[in-house]
Order: structure tokens, then C-alpha cells, then sequence
């Protein structure tokens, strides 16, 4: 953000007498960058949630408070929340995005209220719609991640990961922040009378602890146990998948290093697309599973989704599919061929 001259401090909080809105709104919220800094520290500090969710948070509020010092406005107020909205809508960012901001939005103002510092302005401010029909990320069908995998060599142990890499979070579902916690010592073997040939303990999306599996069949542990046998013989509390350059071998792939790598295996496949990334392979993992027979509640476990609705947007996703396979457009051009020959 662009520094600013420092500001006042706080206004000090009240001991008993609880301040009224409208007395709040004479104690402006004076625009000034270095203040809103401390303000927006203060509150992610007392948020009891995740690190990313405050980083989001974080952000969301950078950008609000950057909006706000450009409309020169005193006090903000709820017109300014709606102002606020208006604008993000006209920036043409996606739902999720925009709906992101004005939770981080709601929930500063709740926390200045709780605190005495400001009335809540954006109490009752409606969220962006989020109507989601189908990912924004496309998944890839059978002949796609078979052109993906066999354009992977296997000559290298960097060949090796990834082939085993990108089988497995296919064939699984898994999130790449699952990926990146994995060790080897997470890998379960199953006896024989079981149908999976091993079971992998994750740490899932907001979870503390590795209190939940995926199904690791022969598939998908053939490949992983020969890039795991070239790579260290042997070893178990060390990362599944790992890094192979000589600075940090070895170590936890990131991330973002994780999904460098499978962007960079997709483009080599031929699937350079901004709708195609290392998230289309859990797409394809839900996608591929409701058609193969599985119930929505079998995949809601399987993924590990909180809610259904999340897992009905692979219907949406399958039908879609299925349009491009064969919509009404290809129809009328084969009409219009069909009765000019």
C-alpha cells in the first residue's frame, strides 16, 4: 500500500458505557494508511482461524482500505460498504472473490463494534451471489490423463515423481496442501483380504491432525513405489513427494512447486489452457467417480467435503461435458452437412 503520514492512535476503549452508533460515527475512522495497518493487524490477531483465512482476510481488507482512501470520505459508513460492493462488482472479479472480500469486510466491522472502536456498518450487507454450476477449473477425461501420463518419460527420477504424482492425485482426489504434509510413514499397507492395496493418513484442509485416508489402490501404488524405491530405499519419516534439485533435496515440495510441476507435465501433454491446472486433477478424480457409478454421499466422503452442495458442482461439470461432447450447435451443423450433400 502507498505509505501515508503516520496517523492518531486509537480512540481508547470505553470501560462500562457501551458507545451507541451514533455516537461512533462523530469519532471518525480517520483515513490514513498507517492506522488502518494497526487496525487490520489488531483484528487478524484475534481471529481464531486458519493462517491462510487470515491472509485472506489480510488482503481482502488491504484492498478495501485502499478503496476507501481514494473516495475521500471522512467516516466510512454503510453507503460506503455499498459503494464498496458496486465497485468489485464492476471490476468484473469472479463470485468467490468478491464474496471473500465482503466476508473479511463483515466480519472487521463486527470485530470494531465487539471492541467499541466503530459501529457495524456492514451489518446486514448482503454477500456476492456465488451460483456455481460447474468448476472454473476443467477436468480432464480418460483419453486426456492417459495422453498426460504417457507423455511422461520415466527416465529420470524427476520423470518417476511425477508420473507417481500425478497418477495418485488423479486417482485419489487429493489436494495439493494434502500432498505436501504427506510422508511416507503415511502410507498404510492393507492385507490381502482388503480392497485397497494401502490407505495414505492426510492432514486435510482445516484439519489439525492426519485423522482421515484416501484409498491408495494397486494403480496408483505401483508407480509410487518405484519412484519411492529409486528415490531412498527404506526411508519412512521423510516427505512422500520431494524436491530433486541439489539445494533442497529431499525436502517437502511447496505448494506452488507442486502445482509448477503439473502445469509444466500438462503443457508438455499438449493442454496449455488457463482452465486446466494442478486443481483439474481432484476435478477429475469427482468427475470421474460419479460416472464410474459412485453415490454424491460416497464422493463427499471420498473428498472430504464439508458440505453436499459442494460435491453436487461435479454434476454440473458432467453435464457440461456432455454438452461439449455433442450440444445442440454440432447438431445443426451436421443437419446443415447432411442436407447439402
Amino acid at each position: 500500500m502507498k505509505p501515508l503520514p503516520p496517523l492518531p492512535p486509537l480512540p481508547p476503549k470505553p470501560r462500562s458505557k457501551k458507545i451507541s452508533p451514533a455516537v461512533a460515527t462523530q469519532a471518525p475512522l480517520v483515513s490514513k494508511s498507517e492506522r488502518f495497518t494497526k487496525l487490520i493487524d489488531q483484528f487478524i490477531s484475534a481471529q481464531d482461524v486458519a493462517l491462510s483465512s487470515k491472509k485472506t482476510y489480510k488482503s481482502a481488507l488491504q484492498q478495501f482500505f485502499t478503496w476507501f482512501e481514494k473516495q475521500q470520505v471522512a467516516s466510512p459508513s454503510r453507503e460506503t460498504i455499498l459503494a464498496f460492493k458496486e465497485w468489485l462488482d464492476q471490476k468484473g472479479l469472479q463470485p468467490f472473490t468478491r464474496a471473500n472480500y465482503l466476508v473479511a469486510v463483515r466480519r472487521f466491522f463486527e470485530w470494531t463494534e465487539s471492541m467499541k472502536y466503530y459501529p457495524n456498518i456492514a451489518k446486514g450487507i448482503k454477500g456476492a451471489r456465488r451460483l456455481i454450476k460447474a468448476h472454473q477449473k476443467n477436468a480432464l477425461t480418460i483419453p486426456q490423463v492417459a495422453q498426460l501420463l504417457n507423455a511422461i518419460p520415466r527416465l529420470t527420477l524427476q520423470d518417476f515423481r511425477d508420473f507417481a504424482l500425478i497418477n495418485l492425485l488423479f486417482r485419489t482426489g487429493l489436494r495439493l496442501i494434502e500432498i505436501k504434509r504427506a510422508l511416507i510413514s503415511d502410507l498404510e499397507l492393507q492385507d490381502e483380504k482388503s480392497n485397497a492395496s494401502a490407505l495414505l493418513w492426510i492432514r486435510g484442509k482445516g484439519r489439525d491432525g492426519k485423522d482421515d485416508f484416501v484409498i491408495v489402490t494397486q494403480e496408483a501404488l505401483v508407480p509410487l513405489r518405484d519412484y519411492l524405491t529409486k528415490r531412498m530405499p527404506g526411508a519412512t519419516n521423510v516427505p512422500l513427494f520431494a524436491s530433486v534439485s541439489d539445494r533442497n533435496f529431499n525436502k517437502a515440495l511447496t505448494v506452488f512447486s507442486l502445482s509448477r510441476i503439473i502445469k509444466k507435465r500438462l503443457r508438455s501433454a499438449g493442454f496449455d489452457s488457463k482452465r486446466l491446472t494442478a486443481h483439474s486433477l481432484r476435478h477429475t478424480f469427482g468427475v470421474l467417480a460419479i460416472s464410474a457409478g459412485a453415490s454424491l454421499y460416497e464422493v463427499q466422503l471420498a473428498m472430504r467435503h464439508t458440505a453436499p452442495s459442494t460435491t453436487e458442482i461435479y454434476l454440473g461439470d458432467i453435464e457440461r461435458s456432455k454438452r461439449l461432447e455433442g450440444g445442440p450447435e454440432q447438431r445443426i451443423s451436421a443437419l446443415i452437412k447432411s442436407h447439402s450433400t
